[in-house]
Parts: structure tokens; C-alpha cells; sequence
């Protein structure tokens, strides 16, 4: 673990030499400088490691953010303990915080639950059942899927991953090929596969402090899971109604972002137990930028949804900037 956080701290190392180069605080937002004419040329700011290395272009990325643009606005101040927001298509740093560190995931863990088990290609129409050994006796949580009841492994699906049903997860986990202990051994090595270093799981719902990870984990997790069209779907879904034994229920989703107009979400999971706090990964469309945004240990009910929000409002204004700027430069020349 020693070596593994070190190498982290060397990616922080990078990092903050890129800062300091320019100008800017060890603090501040970090965005690699991009200009015409240097599409090719390598970042200064070094990538998460094991994201796509892509060449940007006009066609996937436009207006330009520069480093002086951020440097120029004031820092964006964000509560969770720890931050990690990096550009989706070549993993270029946005912002960090505390990111040499791992940490208690809670239910994000159900993102890894729901690719082993799309990865295992068991069929989604097949009917489940809930179980006594669904029912949670280590922190003892609220589901209203009684035992007994009987959904399809794409309907657990849906409500883990849409509601962080624990009981639907714990039975996708149950009826994996080979069991429950098959099933965390998959998710093992499935996060072992995508570059996951400092992550470990112990069950498929994220109640057990044990599951683990570093935000660069979670931003390779998140990068992973983008790749499952019914994990996008699904995780994004607003709310759906779901008969349970003889009722009709209706399930929302945890991240209230997906109902908002603001946002353009590809895909999202929130978590929390206490030994985590309130947790948020995403991966959504801001100005036009692909982002990737962990958020994790946040106090308080609405701080990660606040924390998002902030993000948000701080790069589309960092764009209007740098297009501000650039028409300012175009008409100069012109004059």
C-alpha cells in the first residue's frame, strides 16, 4: 500500500509542478493550456493515468479553457473532503483534493456490482427473489423490497443502481454465477483489470466499510462503467414504477441532478454510510466538456449536490471567459 500511495503522490508531484510553472497556487484549479496549432502536443498537466491519452480537436472540445483563464477567477471552494474532476476523454486534471488517499466508497461499490454482473451476461428477464440473507443486519437500513418478493434481475438492476436499493444489490450479488463470494471476486479482479490499485471489495452493496477506493480509482470505475450502455440507462433514470408483490411502487432516483435542466448527466451513483459521508460520482456534459467529477466524504445532506453545482457554474464561467477573450483577440487583430 506504501508503494502504491507513493506513486500517487508522485502523480500529485506532476501536478504541482505544472501549477507552479505557471504562475498558479498549489491550491488552485488545474486545466492543461490547449491553443490552435498545439492539438498535438503533450499536456502539462499530467493525466490520470490509464484514461484515453486522445488527441483533442475543435470537434471535441470548443471553446478552449486555458490555464490563465482559471488562474484569473477566484478558486472555486468546494466542502467535500475530497475532490477529483478530470476531463472524461483524455483525463486531463481539473481540479483536486485529497486524492492521495483511499477511502470508505459506500454504494458507488453497486457500479462495479452491476458490471460484473452484466459482464456474467445472465439474462435480465430472469425473475429474482428477495431472501432473508438480503436483509441488512450490519447497519441495519430501510428497504421497502420485502422478503419474499420477486422482481427480474433487470428491475434489482434498475432499482440498485437508479435508488441504491440494497436489497436488490445484494440479491444481483447472491445470484451471481457461484454465489456471493463469486461475485466479490469478480469485482476484484474486474477492478484489478481497469487499473483500480488502491481499490477492494467486500460485498456488492457498499454497506461494509471495507469496500475501498482512491478518487483516481473512482474516476477509472466511473471511466469503466461509461462503457455499459444499460449502466448509463439506468443510473440516470428519473424514477420508475416497480410492482412489489402486489403493490406498485414508485422509486426515485438518489441524485437529484438527473431531474434538473441544468444538467447533462451520461451517468451517476451516490453513496453514503457514515463512515464515508455523502458521496457523488458522475459523469456528465459541462460546456461541452466530458467530466468526470468524484466527490466524497461531504457532511451534510445537500453539500454534494452543492459541491456539483459549484463545479458546474465555475467551468461554464471559466468557457465564457476564454470566448470572451478569444472574440476580443479575433476583433484586435481584424482592427
Amino acid at each position: 500500500m506504501q508503494n502504491l500511495l507513493k506513486v500517487t503522490a508522485a502523480l500529485l508531484a506532476l501536478v504541482l509542478a505544472g501549477a507552479a510553472g505557471a504562475g498558479v497556487s498549489a491550491d488552485a484549479p488545474l486545466v492543461t493550456p490547449v491553443h490552435a496549432g498545439a492539438i498535438e502536443r503533450e499536456p502539462l498537466v499530467a493525466p490520470v493515468p490509464g484514461l484515453s491519452a486522445a488527441p483533442l480537436s475543435p470537434h471535441t472540445f470548443a471553446p478552449k479553457i486555458t490555464l490563465g483563464d482559471l488562474a484569473r477567477r477566484p478558486n472555486v471552494q468546494l466542502k467535500s473532503k475530497s475532490v477529483l474532476v478530470v476531463r472524461a476523454d483524455n483525463g486531463e486534471v481539473l481540479y483536486r483534493k485529497n486524492i492521495d488517499q483511499d477511502l470508505p466508497i459506500a454504494s458507488i461499490t453497486k457500479l462495479m456490482t452491476a458490471m460484473v454482473v452484466l459482464d456474467a451476461a445472465q439474462p435480465l428477464h430472469e425473475t429474482l427473489s428477495i431472501t432473508r440473507d438480503d436483509v441488512d443486519k450490519l447497519k441495519n437500513t430501510h428497504s421497502r423490497l420485502t422478503v419474499g418478493a420477486r422482481l427480474t434481475r433487470g428491475e434489482m438492476l434498475l432499482l440498485a443502481l437508479m435508488s441504491s436499493e440494497n436489497r436488490a444489490a445484494s440479491a444481483l450479488a447472491r445470484n451471481y454465477p457461484g454465489g456471493l463470494a463469486a461475485a466479490v471476486s469478480a469485482m476484484n479482479r474486474k477492478a484489478a483489470d481497469i487499473g483500480m490499485t488502491h481499490a477492494h471489495f467486500v460485498d456488492g452493496t457498499g454497506l461494509s466499510s471495507g469496500n475501498r477506493a482512491s478518487p483516481v480509482d473512482l474516476v477509472r470505475l466511473v471511466k469503466a462503467a461509461d462503457g455499459y450502455d444499460t449502466i448509463r440507462e439506468y443510473s440516470t433514470t428519473q424514477e420508475r414504477a416497480v410492482r412489489v408483490g402486489k403493490v406498485t411502487q414508485m422509486f426515485r432516483n438518489t441524485n437529484s441532478l438527473v431531474r434538473s435542466p441544468d444538467w447533462s448527466i451520461d451517468l451517476t451513483k451516490t453513496g453514503f454510510i457514515n463512515e464515508a459521508g455523502r458521496c457523488l460520482v458522475m459523469q456528465a456534459r459541462i460546456a461541452q466538456m466530458p467530466v468526470i467529477m468524484v466527490l466524497m466524504n461531504s457532511q451534510g445532506t445537500k453539500t454534494r449536490v452543492g459541491d456539483a453545482n459549484r463545479v458546474r457554474q465555475w467551468l461554464e464561467a471559466a468557457v465564457r471567459a476564454s470566448a470572451s477573450a478569444d472574440s476580443g483577440t479575433q476583433s484586435a487583430r481584424r482592427s
